[in-house]
């Protein structure tokens, strides 16, 4: 056993899970430290502390005694009292079956009991250091956090990129297949160190959308029976004329050809307005989605390279038409995987799927196309080797059944309160001490814990060493540009004008 520095003794009351200790010089929040009983060197951290001095309490109400007990005292009666965590054996992990003993020494973790904890390389990738210890590495099991989802929350600016890309890097370098729906163009020419970008088109072929796809898109819903009878029979004629030699390219003109010819028919003469209303839908349907709508563009499956970082660019386009993009990608990249699983036909290769705005795509009140599938890859995903990363600066706007299924969480700076309970409610190890940490914390720092670490962590991430799209935008630097540019423009009509 390593010899670690004495912080101080247990006292008081113990439960198995957590501990009171009094120390005998300063430690830190957020500090391991570790305890030796039952047979066993087990894991602290340190979730609270209480500093105070016996000849100081809480009921002086006269500030010049305060400064005669100071002199006299010289802070011979200050002590220092805190909550430790426990989080198991340092080598097994397990919780030991009976509280420490009062008296117990606390000592100080060395980096060598941290790396036991926290330096699984085999089968994890490093995603930055100990914030108390910055020289422990703090590594993530690759398979747990793919088959058990992940979650990336914080506010605007702490470092959510910066920790998408360093992932997404570790990946490539383990020759992983991501895919990130980009939806702020930040990934779109990102250079990575260990492996590259594959772009692929943010383009849907409608003739590969399924009908009940088309059937959402278009607004025609199960109660109008009428015109969802009239749309599937078109469809399947529509089939029928390209199978029999007509162009897909105009699988949409055709729809309209085939329900007009329904319209004109004296058969159909009590079902005029029904197929009248489908061919406006249809026509609406071409209007409102013309710029997603490609009929040469593959299928999505078709496009993703196995080792890429396979990045959908969806930063030019409003929220419902990402959302139609986002929906049908993961519709046909879980039924490819299934097919796969099932039959050996289909997407051959395990894929971690990145949702940036997840909150937009899958939010709490509202119905969106691509909640369900979100829901059901977060449900169903970790059978067919479909992993899921949703990434958010607005937790208490998403799906709460979809944040909840995320087993692994990776939450930098939280202000909000109502964001910091949200997420509490939805992870079971993140404790009322550790949500205190997370308003202050500092960009790029972040508290992991789920499935895919030994512990929970206080970490901070390391700096993405590639590049991303797109950098903070300096808007002074700018302002001052279009000034300077304004003010050029202005002199040189000044002189042209002298002369007149």
């Amino acid at each position: 056993m390593i010899e670690d520095e004495v912080l101080g003794f247990v006292i008081g009351e113990s439960t198995v899970t957590k501990t009171l200790f009094i120390s005998k010089q300063i430690p830190r929040l957020g500090q391991y430290v570790i305890m030796e009983y039952d047979g066993k060197t087990v894991l602290g951290l340190i979730q609270g502390l209480v500093r105070g001095s016996i000849a100081l309490p809480d009921d002086i109400h006269d500030a010049s005694q305060v400064e005669k007990i100071k002199l006299l005292e010289h802070g011979s009666t200050q002590y220092i009292k805190g909550v430790i965590q426990i989080l198991g054996d340092v080598y097994t992990r397990n919780i030991p079956r009976i509280p420490p003993p009062p008296g117990t020494e606390v000592r100080k973790a060395s980096k060598e009991v941290l790396k036991i904890v926290f330096g699984n390389k085999d089968s994890g990738i490093r995603i930055g250091s100990l914030i108390s210890e910055p020289d422990v590495p703090v590594y993530i099991d690759v398979n747990k956090m793919v088959t058990r989802h992940l979650a990336i929350l914080a506010i605007t600016g702490a470092g959510k990129s910066n920790t998408v890309a360093v992932i997404t890097d570790e990946l490539l370098r383990l020759g992983g297949t991501v895919v990130i729906f980009d939806m702020h163009s930040e990934y779109i020419s990102a250079r990575f160190t260990n492996g590259d970008v594959n772009k692929i088109a943010a383009k849907i072929n409608p003739y590969n959308m399924s009908i009940s796809e088309l059937l959402r898109l278009l607004n025609i819903e199960k109660r109008a029976f009428i015109q969802e009878r009239y749309f599937r029979r078109a469809y399947k004629d529509v089939l029928e004329k390209i199978s029999s030699g007509e162009s897909v390219e105009k699988f949409l003109d055709l729809l309209i050809s085939v329900l007009s010819g329904y319209l004109s028919s004296d058969q159909n003469k009590r079902d005029r307005d029904s197929i009248a209303g489908v061919i406006n839908k249809v026509e609406d349907f071409k209007e409102r989605y013309g710029d997603m709508l490609d009929y040469t563009v593959p299928p999505v499956i078709e496009q993703i390279k196995p080792g890429y970082a396979n990045v959908i660019d969806l930063g030019r386009y409003d929220e419902e038409t990402a959302d139609v993009i986002v929906s049908h990608s993961l519709r046909m990249i879980l039924k490819e995987r299934k097919n796969y699983v099932k039959t050996g036909k289909g997407l051959s290769f395990p894929i971690f799927l990145v949702l940036e705005e997840a909150h937009i795509l899958a939010p709490k009140d509202r119905p969106t196309l691509s909640k369900y599938w979100v829901g059901r890859i977060a449900r169903e995903g970790r059978k067919f080797g479909v992993g899921l990363c949703i990434v958010s600066q607005r937790p208490k706007n998403l799906d709460p059944n979809t944040l909840s299924q995320a087993n692994n969480m990776i939450v930098l700076r939280l202000v909000e309160p109502s964001d910091q309970k949200y997420v509490q409610q939805a992870s079971e190890t993140l404790s009322e001490d550790l949500l205190q940490q997370l308003s202050s914390l500092n960009i790029g720092e972040a508290v992991v814990l789920g499935l895919m670490v030994n512990v929970p962590a206080l970490v901070k991430i390391d700096k993405f060493k590639g590049e991303l799209s797109v950098e903070e935008l300096n808007v002074v630097k700018e302002w001052r540009k279009i000034h300077e540019e304004s003010m050029k423009r202005i002199r040189e009509l000044d002189d042209l004008t002298e002369g007149w």
